[in-house]
């Protein structure tokens, strides 16, 4: 049998896991909780993977009877040495693979839309974070702060906002607005007060659950609804710009561009907004139209590590 490698994408919304063979073909796949590191809790994000990459490779073989070459996994949060080395240590101790690398979920993301090419990638959902390789094959990352005081344009940053906005409608800062009652609907709250310590106790999956009234509510018209989304989709802009000015000379110069992530879907009000912003803000992007799946980069970085073509 050929070589078994696997690969994983743990985000802060789910986790997938791809088992495949070097060559490039996938043998099982199965889908699970968030595994994305918090700091100091890389043994729980350990604890999803392993489980899950368990059940995989159960779906091949017998316990025991296929030993992967390489585990390859891009997880969000380990941007920093200390998660990223903690979760490695967590991966190794389980004896999943005879090797085990983590990198980063936009990257892994990266290797599927641009393979070794230059080209900007946006990724957009819980959180948001940009990357991009240069011509001469630089990688440069641009956002991705986090939810306490970045994550500009991503749903947990929209839910935050649209709970700002509720709250300066309520006090008449502001016009009545259609987020009202479909947000007290979603957080399961009966006053606009309630959202207090509904907003407290919420993290920024929780915050992003609240991105799907936002969508709505624009599409029925709803002026700060939409001013809202707008808002989003320059923030959004700003990260490609920004990359683009940095590595390609400057946003007229031609660059391909793919998006990722749950608000990135082909169809999505955030992401037309964005793709049409674009056209002026970055004209010399060249947006790419197929899917982008970080969990198979991930597997094809696993492939490429042994040196096999995939």
């Amino acid at each position: 049998m050929s070589e078994i490698v696997v690969g994983v994408d743990g985000g802060g919304s789910k986790t997938r896991v791809l088992v495949g063979t070097a060559e490039g073909e996938i043998l099982a796949t199965v889908e699970g909780p968030k595994s994305a590191v918090s700091p100091g809790e890389a043994q729980r994000s350990a604890d999803v993977i392993g489980e899950l990459v368990t059940r995989a490779i159960s779906e091949i073989a017998q316990p025991g009877a296929v030993f992967p070459r390489v585990l390859y996994c891009g997880v969000a949060g380990t941007g920093r040495d200390e998660e990223r080395r903690a979760l490695h240590a967590a991966l190794d101790a389980k004896e999943l693979a005879e090797e085990v690398i983590i990198d980063s979920d936009g990257l892994i993301a990266m290797y599927d839309a641009f393979d070794d090419r230059a080209g900007i990638l946006l990724v957009v959902g819980t959180g948001s974070i940009a990357y991009g390789r240069s011509p001469a094959g630089e990688i440069v990352r641009c956002g991705g702060w986090g939810p306490t005081f970045g994550d500009e344009g991503s749903g947990g940053w929209i839910g935050k906002r649209a709970l700002s906005i509720v709250a300066a409608s309520s006090d008449g800062r502001e016009p009545p607005t259609a987020l009202l009652f479909p947000i007290l609907a979603a957080t399961e709250c009966d006053d606009v007060e309630d959202l207090i310590p509904w907003a407290k106790a919420a993290d920024a999956r929780a915050f992003a659950s609240l991105v799907p009234v936002v969508f709505a509510a624009a599409a029925a018209g709803d002026p700060r609804a939409n001013a809202l989304l707008t808002l989003a989709a320059e923030e959004l802009v700003l990260h490609v710009r920004a990359l683009s000015r940095q590595l390609f000379t400057d946003e007229r110069a031609a660059v391909a561009v793919a998006f990722s992530g749950g608000l990135m879907d082909r169809g999505s009000p955030l992401r037309k907004r964005l793709e049409q912003r674009l056209k002026s803000a970055v004209p010399g992007a060249q947006i790419r139209s197929e899917e982008v799946l970080p969990v198979r980069g991930a597997l094809r970085a696993a492939a490429r590590r042994i040196h096999l073509p995939t």
